[in-house]
């Protein structure tokens, strides 16, 4: 008999004829709810999951055969990785192809929301744009201005160096001096004060839940604009909204939310929140790139081979 083999959900780009002659294939087609995604494991020896797809005790226990936990995407706070290793599984993720496309999608926030951009869009789709005026609808300057990167992995490493073309002054904050020419680790405290603009890069754990709380985000400085590609339940959402409808903050632009899909209504009445729906790694060269490397992954670990990306 062959290895089954289960999809929790379609991934873009899948070519799943190599898989077809070494396992047997359940799902794909659609994405599986969980009462469905429960009966498909129970005699699963492989489980191919996104960060959408919840793996917990109660799941892992009902799965005695699964060997190999394939993540599509490089966060893995949707993992009980607890249990994962209690049970010797192998853990696969797509670390790597992501960062150049979340980087990219890292600075289209903060650019737009700096100057405006979703915003004069809807104003002029509203025929709301019915006259010139200087004084209008002014932005902030990008050029020559601070850059706070909180956490300085691949991914803030990549956007520190998209933003040399803009002559910025770069800080960091992060656990290691990552020696990177041109910018100064500090203080998670000492780069919210003194940047004009901070965009988040931490992975979500125990240590990162909450951590841009009221208290935090009363330390930015007065005008700066916050950017978040990272996980929705790093920042306080409603001591967000509160510091974005007084003026205090200018901006923000979010691609992640604490309760995906879910938006919190408060947002969506902001009109200085550039919003979108968890595009960070969302090209259609990267997601490609991402189905080759889980599918590889399955392959390698399925003939033996030590996989390239595990998670520890």
């Amino acid at each position: 008999m062959k290895p089954v083999l289960v999809l929790a959900r379609p991934l873009p780009h899948a070519d799943v004829g190599a898989l077809a002659g070494r396992f047997e294939l359940r799902g794909g087609d659609a994405a599986l709810p969980r009462a469905e995604l429960a009966a498909a494991v129970r005699d699963a020896d492989v489980l191919v999951v996104t960060y959408l797809d919840r793996v917990d005790a109660p799941l892992l226990e009902g799965a005695p055969r699964l060997r190999h936990l394939a993540s599509y995407g490089i966060g893995v706070n949707h993992l009980d990785l607890g249990a994962c290793r209690a049970r010797g599984l192998c853990v696969t993720n797509t670390p790597d192809v992501v960062t150049a496309a979340t980087a990219d999608h890292a600075w289209a926030l903060l650019l737009a929301a700096a100057r405006r951009v979703a915003e004069g869009d809807r104003v002029i789709r509203a025929g709301g744009w019915t006259s010139v005026d200087p004084a209008w609808m002014l932005g902030t300057e990008v050029s020559g201005k601070t850059l706070g990167l909180v956490g300085f992995g691949r991914i803030g490493q990549a956007v520190a160096q998209r933003a040399a073309g803009f002559g910025m002054r770069l800080l960091y904050a992060a656990p290691r001096d990552a020696g990177f020419p041109g910018a100064r680790r500090v203080e998670l405290d000492e780069l919210l004060a003194a940047s004009d603009f901070v965009s988040l890069h931490v992975p979500l754990t125990p240590a990162t839940e909450g951590l841009v709380d009221r208290a935090r985000l009363a330390r930015m400085k007065p005008g700066a604009i916050l950017v978040n590609t990272a996980r929705g339940q790093v920042v306080d959402d409603a001591a967000l909204v509160e510091a974005l409808a007084s003026g205090r903050l200018a901006a923000a632009g979010l691609d992640v939310f604490r309760d995906e899909p879910r938006v919190p209504e408060a947002f969506l009445g902001l009109p200085n929140v550039v919003l979108t729906p968890h595009l960070g790694s969302g090209t259609r060269e990267t997601r490609a790139a991402m189905t080759r490397m889980v599918l590889d992954e399955v392959l390698r670990v399925a003939s033996g081979e030590a996989p390239r990306h595990p998670v520890p």
